[in-house]
C-alpha cells in the first residue's frame, strides 16, 4: 500500500459502553440506552443485541419481555457521554496525527506508510483507551475514508478489534459484493432506491460504476464515493460538514417534550430555551447566525398531524441569545394552532459565518451580543450548565434536575445514571477492601 493510511477509530456501542465505565456490575449484562423521554432504544450492548433487540425499538413495546430477560435500561446521559468522548479523543490524538472528529464516538486519524507500524500503534491506542477510559474501540485502516468505514462495519459484525483493508480483501476478495449499497458511507435511503433501479445493489456494484456517469446522474459527492471505493482518496470531512463538532452550514437544537404542549406561552418558553441552548453552541464555535428557523410538530400518530416551520432573517448576523431567542419566539404566533397538542419543537440557526472575520457593509464590526452571551456563558461555567438563562424564572428544576428546565414539558429521563465526570454530587465512590 502506498501513502499513509486512514485510521478510523469507532467506539463499540458507545452510549452503552459509557454506562459501564462507572458501573462495572453492568459488564456482560444486556444493557440498552433509551432516546429522549425514554422513548426508543438508541444503543445496545452486545448481550442485548444477541437477545434480538434492535435500535429504534420503542421501549414500551419490549419493556415487559426485556425486564424478564434481565435487560437493564438507562436514559441518555448526554453530559457523561460528551465528557468521556472528549477524554477518549484526547488520548487518540496523542497516539496518531491528523485527528478529524467525525462524531461523538468516532474519528479519523492518519497512519504511517509502514502498515505494520500503524497496526502496532493502533493496538497500543486501543489498549490505552480501554484501560484509561474504559471504552472498547473498533479500529480500521484503509487507503480511503470510505473503505475504512467498510472495514469498520465488517469488523464490528465479527465482534470488533482491529481490521485492515488489504488483509480483508486478500482473505475475502468479494467482500464489497456482500455489502448492501445502502450501508456505504454517504449513500442514504433516497440514493439507495435510485441506485437499485440501475441494478447497483452492492458496494461492489458501486465500486465498478463509471465515476463520470455517476456524477452526471447524481452528484459530485457520489462520484467521490465511487473513487473512494476504488481506493482513490477523494472525500474530505468538510463534505459531511462535521469536524471537531463545528457545523459550517447550520446548527440545531431539537427536543421531544416530556408531555404535549398546547398554547403559545408554554411553546414560547420551550422555543426560547432551545434558542438559547443553540446560541451557546454558536458562540462556542465562534460563529454568527444570519437566519433563525423554528419548527413545531404534533404526534405523527395522530390523525390531525401537523408539522410547521417559520424563519426570520436577522438584520445582521448575531450570536446574542436575546436576539436569537426573540427571533425564534417571533415565528410562533403566525404558525401555531391554539388547539393543537405539540410534542416536538426545534430551533435551527442557519447562514452561519465566522464571527472573527465578519464585518458589515460599512466596515464596522458586526453587532453581536454586547457581552450578554459572554456573561451568561461565564455564569453557566461557574455555577453549572444552564444555571442562568433569559426568561427562566419559575422554570428551574429541582434535585438532580436543578440545572435543567423544571417545566412539565422538559425531557423525561427516569433511568438516568450518575453524571460522574461533570457533577460534584454525583461523583463515583470507590471503596478499598
Amino acid at each position: 500500500m502506498s501513502g499513509r493510511m486512514f485510521v478510523l477509530a469507532d467506539a463499540d456501542s458507545f452510549y452503552a459502553s459509557c454506562e459501564r465505565v462507572f458501573h462495572p456490575e453492568l459488564a456482560r449484562r444486556p444493557l440498552v440506552v433509551l432516546s429522549n423521554n425514554d422513548g426508543c432504544v438508541v444503543s445496545r450492548s452486545r448481550e442485548a443485541k444477541l437477545l434480538g433487540i434492535s435500535n429504534g425499538t420503542p421501549w414500551f413495546k419490549i419493556r415487559g419481555q426485556a425486564q424478564h430477560d434481565g435487560v437493564i435500561a438507562r436514559s441518555s446521559n448526554y453530559e457523561l457521554y460528551a465528557s468521556l468522548s472528549r477524554r477518549m479523543m484526547r488520548l487518540m490524538a496523542a497516539a496518531l496525527p491528523g485527528q478529524e472528529i467525525y462524531s461523538i464516538d468516532e474519528c479519523f486519524l492518519r497512519g504511517f506508510q509502514d502498515p505494520q507500524r500503524t497496526r502496532i500503534v493502533c493496538t497500543r491506542m486501543r489498549e490505552t483507551v480501554l484501560q484509561g477510559i474504559g471504552i472498547p474501540l473498533t479500529i480500521a485502516t484503509a487507503p480511503t475514508r470510505t473503505l475504512a468505514k467498510i472495514v469498520s462495519h465488517y469488523i464490528k459484525h465479527q465482534g470488533g478489534g482491529i481490521g485492515d483493508w488489504d488483509l480483508l480483501r486478500s482473505q475475502e476478495p468479494d467482500v464489497l459484493d456482500r455489502i448492501d449499497v445502502s450501508e456505504v458511507w454517504g449513500v442514504g435511503r433516497r440514493l439507495t432506491r435510485k441506485l437499485q433501479g440501475m441494478s447497483i445493489t452492492t458496494a461492489g456494484d458501486l465500486a465498478r460504476a463509471d465515476p463520470s456517469r455517476i456524477r452526471h446522474l447524481f452528484s459530485v459527492l457520489l462520484q467521490r464515493t465511487v473513487l473512494e471505493l476504488q481506493g482513490i482518496p477523494s472525500i474530505e470531512l468538510d463534505d459531511f460538514d462535521a469536524i471537531d463538532g463545528t457545523r459550517k452550514q447550520q446548527l440545531m437544537c431539537s427536543r421531544m417534550f416530556g408531555q404535549p404542549i398546547t398554547g403559545l406561552p408554554d411553546l414560547s418558553a420551550a422555543v426560547s430555551t432551545y434558542a438559547q441552548q443553540a446560541s451557546i453552541r454558536l458562540r462556542k464555535q465562534g460563529s454568527l447566525a444570519g437566519m433563525v428557523t423554528v419548527f413545531i410538530a404534533t404526534s405523527p400518530f395522530n390523525q390531525d398531524y401537523q408539522s410547521r416551520s417559520g424563519s426570520i432573517i436577522l438584520t445582521d448576523p448575531a450570536d446574542d441569545p436575546l436576539t436569537i431567542a426573540r427571533a425564534a419566539v417571533g415565528t410562533l404566533p403566525r404558525m401555531i394552532d391554539p388547539h393543537a397538542r405539540y410534542v416536538r419543537a426545534g430551533v435551527m440557526l442557519g447562514a452561519l459565518t465566522d464571527a472573527a472575520s465578519y464585518t458589515t457593509f460599512d466596515g464596522m464590526d458586526a453587532k453581536r451580543d454586547n457581552g450578554l452571551g459572554t456573561i451568561l456563558d461565564q455564569a453557566n461555567r461557574k455555577f453549572g450548565l444552564q444555571s442562568v438563562g433569559i426568561g427562566w424564572a419559575g422554570m428551574k428544576g429541582k434535585g438532580r434536575a436543578r440545572q435543567e428546565t423544571g417545566a412539565a414539558w422538559n425531557m423525561k429521563r427516569h433511568h438516568l445514571s450518575n453524571r460522574g465526570t461533570t457533577r460534584w454530587d454525583e461523583l463515583a465512590v470507590a471503596k478499598a477492601r
